[in-house]
């Protein structure tokens, strides 16, 4: 066993995973060790100030589901942009769940945003659930408030899926955009221009978002579809 496994194993939790494993049922509970996620963030701080982390990230794939959530809080460490794409490349195949996925975000990233958008239209159009669910992240994370552009929520409304955690992402996207960028957003409902589902489910949360002003909302709530 490695010396990183036996760590995460001191910081099982039961209850916790029994908790987890409900918000994540597509992967095996048995693979949920029920480690927290600062208790986590904390052990990569302390596993990157220690030295070589090299062996562990090239330990793919991972036993539990923890050990991919260490595996991209590690990567948030590289400081080369570089480097970490091209880690990050080599893990996405790897990412089996929505958590994973949604906590990976790279400050390498950040810093060089605009680098990001060729390999943001391959893991678009990549069938991987989660490469393409961390592309359209990716998009609003850093590409819906002064980096905009309007071709940015064309590329994602193309995305057709039947895949839920895409789907959702999706939906998850353009409510924020009618946070941000609204008079561009707004058209894509009006038009219906997205899946009937992701298109109710956008309105959905754009309602749950305190972001969004009241009228906007009442006007939005007008838009709803009839479902498939």
């Amino acid at each position: 066993m490695s010396a990183v496994r036996e760590r995460l194993l001191a910081l099982r939790d039961e209850q916790n995973a029994a908790f987890v494993a409900k918000l994540i049922p597509n992967i095996p509970a048995e693979t949920i060790l029920g480690a927290r996620t600062p208790a986590l963030r904390s052990l990569a701080k302390e596993l990157w100030r220690e030295g070589d982390v090299s062996d562990f990230l090239a330990e793919l794939p991972h036993r539990y589901y923890e050990e991919n959530n260490l595996h991209g809080f590690l990567l948030c460490h590289i400081r080369d942009f570089g480097v970490c794409l091209a880690e990050v490349e080599r893990f996405l195949p790897y990412v089996d769940n929505w958590a994973t996925c949604d906590t990976l975000s790279p400050k390498a990233f950040a810093r060089r945003p605009e680098a990001l958008l060729e390999p943001i239209r391959r893991w678009l159009a990549s069938e991987h659930v989660y490469t393409c669910r961390f592309g359209i992240g990716c998009l609003m994370r850093w590409f819906l408030d002064e980096r905009f552009e309007p071709e940015y929520p064309e590329a994602v409304a193309a995305i057709r899926s039947e895949e839920y955690y895409v789907n959702l992402m999706i939906a998850w996207y353009f409510a924020t955009a009618l946070a941000k960028q609204y008079n561009a957003a707004l058209p894509f409902l009006e038009q219906r221009r997205l899946d009937p589902w992701v298109h109710n489910k956008t309105i959905q949360k754009a309602f749950e978002s305190f972001r969004v002003p009241q009228e906007r909302k009442t006007y939005l709530k007008t838009l709803k579809t009839a479902p498939r």
